[in-house]
């Protein structure tokens, strides 16, 4: 076992950084590329707290940190692009909370630092638990780690414009189908197009990555978001009398076909959100994770919340 348990993000304050308390100031902190790229692989995820940094200003600070912005193509959560490759956080009913989880890592390829920034702070609640990746992969008994190391198999069906879940051209962002083929043939993905126009998607992926740098491994797949099981018995139940496994909008199943038990999925959700650190926002305030060696989800909330989310590779 690692000693990973008293991990926390770093706080970072003006006084820290030594700059003024300023949008700024925090560009200026945030200058040098290749201290904070190795600061962030040591503290896997850095809070910057009381810099002032506004949305209008937030550009200078963000082109620093994400220095090639990807575009959320392929993901599979509701959300709003708000600028150039910028988006809002999950669009998900503010009264449950979001599970924990690394970005895009059931797709291809995933982005390697996603950024938060609290453009408007919630009335109550609403922190970004982030959970160590090792501590999650290490409190998984070890029969469920077992029956991961195989990996698993996600299933999308994405509509053509009126359904469940979402549409292919929100997903892809494009309505050329030619584009999607391109992207999921250099995916290795499986597709087919149905006769009203759904577009199905397979694809096989492992459970746990290294870090490219770190080479520690991690739990790393979004099985328990994509299994029924993890919606509560009550509306997975609905769901199962709508809808077949073959017809929901995601699906998943261990890589060989076989289904995920029940019990497994709720172990892996609890034990990410018993491990997470709960970030609280203020308006103002910025989050930068390594999304290799840090899972992130969101708590409910009461009032306007607005976090922003922006990604790079």
């Amino acid at each position: 076992m690692s000693h990973q348990g008293n991990w926390k993000p770093l706080d970072i304050n003006p006084d820290d950084a030594g700059v003024d308390p300023t949008p700024s100031g925090l560009a200026a902190f945030v200058s040098n590329i290749n201290e904070i790229s190795s600061l962030l692989i040591r503290e896997k995820a850095l809070v910057f707290r009381g810099f002032n940094v506004t949305e209008d200003a937030l550009d200078p600070a963000m082109s620093l940190l994400l220095p090639n912005r990807l575009a959320y193509v392929h993901g599979n959560s509701p959300r709003s692009k708000v600028g150039s490759n910028l988006y809002t956080s999950t669009e998900y009913p503010s009264e449950f909370t979001i599970s924990m989880h690394n970005e895009l890592s059931y797709a291809h390829t995933w982005p390697s630092r996603l950024l938060f920034f609290a453009a408007q702070e919630p009335t109550t609640g609403g922190a970004t638990p982030v959970v160590d990746g090792v501590t999650w992969l290490e409190s998984l008994d070890p029969k469920i780690r077992e029956a991961f190391a195989g990996g698993v198999r996600y299933t999308q069906n994405l509509h053509d414009g009126f359904g469940f879940g979402k549409s292919w051209q929100d997903t892809f962002e494009t309505d050329d189908r030619n584009e999607v083929v391109t992207f999921l043939n250099d995916s290795n993905a499986k597709w087919e197009w149905q006769e009203d126009g759904t577009l199905r998607v397979t694809q096989m992926r492992p459970a746990t990555v290294r870090h490219p740098v770190t080479d520690v491994e991690v739990w790393f797949n979004q099985a328990d978001q994509w299994h029924p099981a993890a919606l509560g018995d009550e509306t997975a139940t609905e769901l199962g009398q709508l809808l077949s496994e073959e017809q929901l909008p995601q699906s998943v199943r261990f890589a060989d076909g076989s289904p995920i038990p029940d019990e497994y999925i709720i172990e892996v959700r609890d034990k990410g959100l018993e491990a997470s650190i709960d970030v609280d926002w203020r308006t103002g305030d910025l989050m930068l994770i390594d999304n290799v060696l840090v899972g992130h989800g969101r708590r409910p909330f009461t009032g306007p919340r607005r976090v922003l989310v922006a990604m790079s590779d």
